[in-house]
């Protein structure tokens, strides 16, 4: 199926920044008061849900946006060292070029992602809903409709976690996994997604009739 409008979500979706979470991981667990992970067996942490990386962690939800907060402005610091995965550039023109809208939804400051995005790339997308916690995406992705005036019904949210599924699902669009970013695609499979990409090319399939 064919999308009109293909809203993102920002970190391990356009940006390959979990290399950076890991090394800034435990700096914001020291700072915050939860526990400390292992960052040589971090990689099994991307199996479980949002929620059960918290409870491992023993980071209760009222200490999220603070601690979100300290990712934010830590990442500020080293947003020039934050790549986007590969492919992502000539992608998001492809769809565009096919006539599919975009828009970003994320819990990272719009400062963060335009300043990842560079300045060619930030124009792309023609709404920027961002900041918010990773549970509330959904009245923003309700927002983007609003504002674009494209019905649920042809929209998708892409995204890399349980929560973004969670999101999508509230906000009565389709949900598009990808399988590069902080959660594999066999974890998403849990979330039931509409689409799968396994490649960033694949993305290209969303303007595709």
């Amino acid at each position: 199926m064919s999308y009109r409008l293909a809203i993102f979500d920002f970190d391990g979706t356009l940006a390959d920044s979990f290399p950076f979470f890991l090394s800034v991981f435990n700096q914001i667990a020291d700072r915050h008061g939860f526990k400390r992970i292992d960052v040589a067996r971090a990689d099994s942490l991307r199996h479980h849900s949002v929620r059960e990386m918290m409870r491992l962690v023993g980071m209760p939800a009222w200490k999220l946006p603070t601690a979100s907060a300290s990712f934010i402005a830590l990442m500020r610091e080293h947003a020039d060292d934050i790549p986007l995965f590969d492919g992502i550039g000539p992608t998001l023109r492809a769809l565009m070029d096919g006539g599919v809208r975009l828009a970003i939804v994320s819990s990272n400051s719009e400062h963060n992602v335009r300043r990842i995005l560079g300045p060619d790339m930030a124009a792309l997308p023609g709404v920027y809903e961002c900041g918010m916690s990773i549970f509330g995406k959904a009245g923003h992705i309700r927002a983007v409709l609003r504002h674009t005036g494209v019905p649920a019904a042809q929209a998708i949210y892409i995204g890399d976690q349980d929560t973004d599924a969670a999101a999508a699902r509230k906000a009565g669009v389709a949900f598009g996994a990808v399988g590069w970013g902080y959660a594999p695609l066999d974890a998403l499979r849990r979330c039931s997604p509409d689409i799968e990409f396994a490649s960033v090319p694949e993305l290209a399939k969303l303007g595709k009739k």
